[in-house]
């Protein structure tokens, strides 16, 4: 990739910009729950400190897609901190005259993280999607005008966020000797692998309810013979079987109408006529009857109205048979709402069977790894991403902001 790696670069009384991505799931309390990312950036970031860098930290917490996640990351910093054994320091100003002044102040093997940069306008998702600036323009923003000047190296490890075009992803590399750390070549080496090298036979299992990852991958992977086998739960599951003709019932039919998500059916008919025999659907569902668990064959759907939750025990063997001979097995998005403790089925005997498969397991996506981490020990999977958007971005086969930003 011609991309150069800070590991073994002299950074010893250099003022280092690291962008990681830190970005969390949060509970209804404002906590942190999951520290995956936060886990696997704390080795490049104590390496910069022990290296004698003087560090400021910039990255971002939420989103106005998720607004409910838009907090401070003093809580990151915290972590930060018990991870690496050193003291992070917080501002929660991202790049204003207190973080400034906080920047100048740093020594030798000191640590900031500024405020969430989502605060600023030019950060955010919608912005990027509305606007769409090139990388000349993010020159002019307001974050790169107030730090390019204060640091002689930009370091970005973000991998996860690479599917993003903000400045604070794409901008610096045009004016700072930049490089990407570990975590950055090691994500991206093992997406490569799955698309060109990976052991066959080679199943996707696909679910959760951002269907529109799933479509992303699925044509790609198929087209470009990348997967022998497709495992659908979920939402998508539901979709493949509607646009077979399936009749899933008013409430969940509605449910998807609502939601714009009966949008896919044209596309999941073509994938079936074109790749019909490499998709394994479900064949039974659960839902909520009288306060408890029940379930329904597939062929029984018709005329009902449940709201379909999880996967039935018939579909959980079905997809179990599929993984028994798999040598590569890829996970993003849960079988059913797991977070419900009746229909947490689908979910926890699908993530002990790849737990205790032989294949080399890939999973990402953030509440892909908090499902696992629910049910399993993610150690025993071969390889755990922080990358969610990304991943997809990367598996559909298109290009990635960041990557050609250092390129």
């Amino acid at each position: 990739m011609n991309i150069k790696n800070i590991i073994g670069e002299e950074v010893k009384g250099k003022r280092v910009l690291f962008r990681p991505d830190i970005n969390s799931t949060i509970d209804e309390n404002g906590k942190i729950k999951g520290l995956n990312r936060l886990k696997k950036n704390a080795p490049t970031i104590k390496y910069l400190l022990d290296g004698g860098a003087k560090l400021a930290i910039i990255a971002h917490q939420g989103d106005t897609l998720d607004y409910q996640n838009l907090v401070s990351m003093q809580e990151h910093a915290e972590i930060l901190s018990n991870l690496t054994g050193c003291n992070i320091a917080y501002t929660d100003d991202v790049c204003g005259d207190a973080a400034i002044a906080k920047i100048k102040s740093l020594k030798n093997g000191e640590a900031v993280l500024l405020g969430n940069l989502r605060y600023l306008t030019e950060e955010v998702s919608t912005f990027e999607k509305d606007v769409k600036l090139t990388a000349e323009d993010m020159e002019k923003t307001y974050l790169v005008r107030r730090l390019k000047d204060l640091f002689d190296i930009y370091v970005n490890d973000a991998f996860s966020a690479a599917h993003r075009n903000s400045p604070s992803m794409c901008a610096f590399q045009r004016l700072l000797p930049s490089y990407a750390g570990p975590l950055f070549f090691e994500e991206y080496s093992i997406l490569y692998d799955l698309m060109n090298n990976a052991q066959r036979p080679c199943v996707f299992l696909l679910g959760g309810a951002k269907i529109s990852d799933a479509f992303g991958m699925m044509n790609t992977v198929l087209s470009e013979n990348r997967a022998d086998k497709i495992l659908v739960s979920g939402v998508t599951g539901v979709i493949m079987h509607i646009a077979n003709g399936a009749d899933v019932g008013a409430s969940y039919t509605k449910w998807l109408k609502d939601r714009d998500l009966l949008a896919f059916v044209p596309e999941a008919k073509r994938l079936l006529e074109n790749f019909g025999d490499k998709f394994v659907s479900p064949v039974d569902f659960a839902f909520e009857k009288d306060g408890a668990r029940a379930e329904i064959a597939l062929k029984d759907l018709k005329g009902t109205d449940y709201m379909l939750l999880d996967v039935g025990h018939k579909s959980v063997e079905l997809f179990k048979n599929e993984l028994k001979s798999a040598k590569t097995i890829f996970v993003n998005g849960p079988a059913g709402v797991y977070e419900n403790p009746l229909f947490d089925y689908g979910t926890k005997e699908l993530w002990l069977a790849l737990e205790n498969s032989t294949a080399k397991t890939v999973i990402g996506g953030g509440d892909t790894v908090t499902a696992a981490g629910k049910f399993i020990d993610t150690k025993k999977l071969s390889n755990v991403l922080t990358s969610g958007g990304a991943m997809v971005q990367f598996l559909s086969g298109k290009p990635l902001p960041l990557v050609k930003a250092f390129q």
